[in-house]
């Protein structure tokens, strides 16, 4: 019977199934009636759920699909209106498939905790304020706490049945279908358009509602209506007035007694949960920090391995092709040593996901694969309890394009002829073994780890930093990757689970920390690393060896070397050449994270996370001898000689063939269709200047020179870089010299840039402006031979006279470089933990 037949059946069989009660109205029938009348005048959870399929579990659901409803149990409400606490989080199951919107799938949002409660015949979700709360026994004290602070009502509804002790039925379906994750939001922040959630085109997905006993798991199908779609939703979706996703959400019974919350102290390299305490005593700082960990107890105590109640598991999504699947599975491995190792022996496992589990279920911790139409991010995140920062489930998302931008990294750096053979020098080999590490990496953030971009400066201690392929240049000549990525957890690693795991005393941890410092194990995360004036010089991303000036000088052989061979061996026989283009972008670039980390010893600073009396020593400059190498290193890297393309690659690099298109791993380009090599030249000179002129950093020049004189000076550092960039070569042939005068323009401008920013320190702008006054005067005395050179200066001399004599200057008459092709991540853009601040 379709739908419209049982509907008109019931419409006609109605008045005679109402004629047929009142012709038998004795007492039988009469406690029928009774039994279908609730509270209020409203039916009983019994009567309207007659006839609907029941999944019975934490909560129990009752569906629909004629009305195309979702009814949820509720037990009776205690005095206070609660009818209980949860944790909700929602997420999406399906993705966009772009990786600069962000909408991926397998995407998890923010873990909540929610109370549901019914007043009168409304029923609310409500999320209270944990931000701001009150430890404290005296319930009269955390009551003013909580009273003080605006809670959060998630969604209301109806009841639509009310049992006489309380129990109730609600229709939960507008709060399944709508838009919890934000799409529309993100949509709109990410340039792609003005979207809105179409109900007409949304609805339950029934078959995906499920009931645990411990856990709800419900599904809908959502579509989101816009105009104007942007680039990225035109690339992505089959309609791009059309999104549709499948939107997931869990409702989760509240973790056990038995956690017990740790202080998390900055040495020991996890993340947490934070919020203001106003029960502290007033000698006390308010704020408290607790770190985020997975639940794990031993059956005896001590420190020797013993078995553990429930090890972690963490289940690899079976949609992972191999070799791949085996390669996450081995990487992830990695940790049970680091677990036993803390004390703990079959504390972690990794294992495929069963059949017909679902990898957004609480109780799974998954490893997923998740596509894009480019390379981008892998994240490790998960559910976190935001009361005690217990981990309840781990959530990996691993990007499936970084394994073949490795692969063109290393058939760049290599040649394609061994790609797929299984040799050491096999291109597929090495990029498995990348995502080896990746796998360690991003599960380390999902029991609790944040990066440590220091470990790589002390033997590659950790996987929580980011690795650059270490490759050398033999002693025969050749490209060695013997090494090319470590292997299995660091001692960094060992010694954070220790820190976060163990049964150990608050004495014994400070003591663990204090003790893992004096061995040198140095902790430095984001902060440290990310900014681009960034202090210290240890904190790098991408970068190898404890000498960062020296590792620079290591990849800028590499580098060269590679591109003197490079040519058709580094593409597989078959394919376009103008794929070349493609695979030259990260072998040129090669040595573009190095820089940075070069750079960071200009004005550098060593320190470590001290806290009062543990013996950490205090900050301290990087010597002068040490920033002189590397700003030496860095000018280096501007030379035309370092910049310039062999002509015999640049012959090989030749436009796209029909039908294919251009993709943003390409260099952009303002020569049309053929390669631009003074552009990716400009690129490349600009991987040197924006570091090393970024404000922050000159005004650390300033400071650190006026404290100790031995440092180098900021008119050392502007007469080195002008003197290095107009130096005249003799006899320097003219290609060379187009480069020399791109990389004057770009080092000019982006003084003009600092001293003409309204932030800059006033000691930076003054001397920048006084260095720019004098190369105006040499400028002029000086206008150079008839010619380009001529032309280039003259334009030097007006530009800087309309800046520095007239004050009148346009941002869009200074040269900018070209963007260069995506870099970080080597392999998939940087990985994002799932927990912090």
């Amino acid at each position: 019977m379709s739908r419209t037949e049982a509907m008109l059946a019931v419409f006609l069989l109605a008045p005679l199934a109402a004629g047929c009660a009142s012709l038998h109205s004795d007492a039988p029938a009469a406690a029928g009636s009774t039994a279908q009348q609730g509270e209020g005048g409203l039916p009983t959870v019994a009567a309207a759920a007659a006839g609907l399929e029941t999944r019975s579990g934490l909560l129990d659901l009752h569906i629909d699909p004629i009305a195309g409803k979702l009814l949820l149990e509720l037990p009776p409400p205690g005095p206070d209106g609660v009818v209980g606490e949860y944790l909700y989080v929602e997420g999406l199951l399906t993705g966009l498939g772009s990786n600069p919107v962000g909408l991926d799938r397998g995407q998890l949002g923010e873990t909540r905790l929610v109370r549901l409660r019914r007043e009168g015949r409304k029923v609310l979700i409500e999320e209270p304020n944990l931000r701001f709360r009150a430890l404290s026994d005296d319930p009269a004290e955390a009551k003013a706490v909580a009273e003080s602070f605006a809670t959060s009502v998630l969604w209301g509804g109806e009841v639509a049945a009310l049992d006489p002790d309380g129990r109730a039925l609600v229709d939960l379906t507008g709060f399944v279908v709508r838009d919890a994750h934000g799409v529309a939001r993100q949509l709109a922040a990410t340039g792609q358009g003005s979207f809105e959630l179409d109900t007409a085109r949304s609805a339950v997905d029934f078959s995906a509602c499920l009931a645990f006993p411990d856990n709800l798991e419900l599904e809908a199908l959502l579509t989101f209506a816009g105009r104007e779609p942007g680039e990225q939703v035109r690339a992505t979706a089959p309609h791009p007035e059309a999104i549709t996703l499948v939107q997931h959400h869990s409702l989760v019974r509240l973790p056990g007694p038995g956690y017990e919350p740790r202080v998390l102290d900055p040495r020991g390299g996890f993340f947490g949960i934070s919020f203001l305490d106003y029960a502290v005593p007033l000698d006390q700082p308010m704020e408290r920090l607790w770190l985020s960990r997975h639940r794990l107890h031993k059956v005896r105590p001590g420190a020797d391995p013993s078995p553990v109640v429930e090890p972690i598991v963490y289940y690899v999504d079976p949609g992972t092709p191999e070799p791949v699947r085996s390669a996450l599975v081995e990487g992830a491995a990695w940790w049970a040593e680091a677990f036993e190792r803390a004390g703990f022996q079959d504390a972690f496992r990794v294992e495929l996901l069963p059949p017909g589990a679902h990898p957004l279920d609480v109780r799974y911790n998954v490893i997923q694969w998740v596509h894009r139409s480019t390379r981008g991010w892998s994240y490790g995140g998960g559910v976190i309890d935001p009361r005690s920062g217990e981990i309840v489930k781990g959530h990996v998302s691993l990007g499936s394009l970084r394994v073949r931008q490795d692969i063109r990294i290393f058939e760049g750096l290599l040649g394609a002829e061994e790609t797929g053979r299984g040799g050491p020098a096999d291109p597929v080999a090495l990029a498995l073994a990348r995502i080896r590490q990746l796998s360690a990496h991003e599960v380390g953030h999902t029991l609790g780890l944040a990066h440590n971009f220091a470990a790589s400066t002390y033997g590659r201690a950790s996987v929580m930093d980011y690795p650059h392929p270490l490759v050398a240049v033999g002693e025969d000549g050749e490209l060695d990757v013997s090494s090319v990525y470590a292997t299995g957890v660091g001692e960094w690693d060992v010694h954070a689970v220790r820190y976060a795991y163990a049964d150990l005393a608050p004495e014994a941890l400070d003591r663990l920390l204090r003790e893992g410092a004096a061995e040198g194990l140095l902790f430095l995360s984001d902060a440290d690393a990310r900014p681009a004036a960034a202090a210290h010089p240890l904190a790098n991303l991408w970068d190898n060896g404890e000498d960062v000036v020296a590792g620079l000088r290591d990849v800028m052989r590499v580098r060269e070397l590679a591109l003197a061979r490079f040519g058709e061996r580094n593409i597989a026989p078959g394919q376009p050449l103008a794929f070349l283009q493609e695979t030259l972008a990260p072998v040129y670039l090669y040595h573009r994270y190095q820089t940075e980390a070069a750079a960071k010893v200009i004005a550098g600073m060593e320190y470590g996370y001290a806290l009062r009396g543990d013996g950490t020593p205090a900050a301290r400059f990087v010597s002068g001898d040490a920033q002189r190498q590397a700003l030496d290193s860095l000018l280096a890297a501007l030379e035309p000689a370092v910049l310039d393309l062999p002509e015999g690659v640049l012959g090989l690099l030749l436009p796209r063939p029909f039908p294919y298109r251009g993709n943003r791993e390409l260099f952009p380009s303002q020569t049309g269709l053929v390669f631009d090599a003074l552009g990716a030249a400009g690129v490349a000179a600009d991987l040197v200047l924006r570091p090393l002129l970024e404000p922050e950093r000159l005004q650390r020049v300033v400071d650190f020179h006026r404290r100790d004189p031995s440092l180098p000076s900021l008119e050392e550092v502007l007469d080195r870089l002008l003197g290095a960039v107009f130096a005249e070569e003799r006899g320097e042939p003219e290609r060379r010299q187009e480069i020399r005068r791109l990389v004057q323009k770009l080092s000019v401008d982006r003084l003009v840039r600092v001293a003409a920013d309204e932030d800059t320190a006033y000691p930076v702008r003054s001397r920048v402006e006084g260095a720019l006054a004098e190369l105006l005067a040499q400028l002029r005395r000086f206008p150079g031979p008839d010619g380009a050179e001529r032309a280039h200066r003259a334009t030097m001399v007006r530009d800087l006279d309309r800046y520095l004599e007239l004050r009148q200057w346009d941002e869009e008459q200074l040269v900018e470089p070209l963007e260069a092709p995506p870099g970080s991540p080597i392999g998939g853009l940087a990985c994002g933990a799932g927990g912090g601040w």
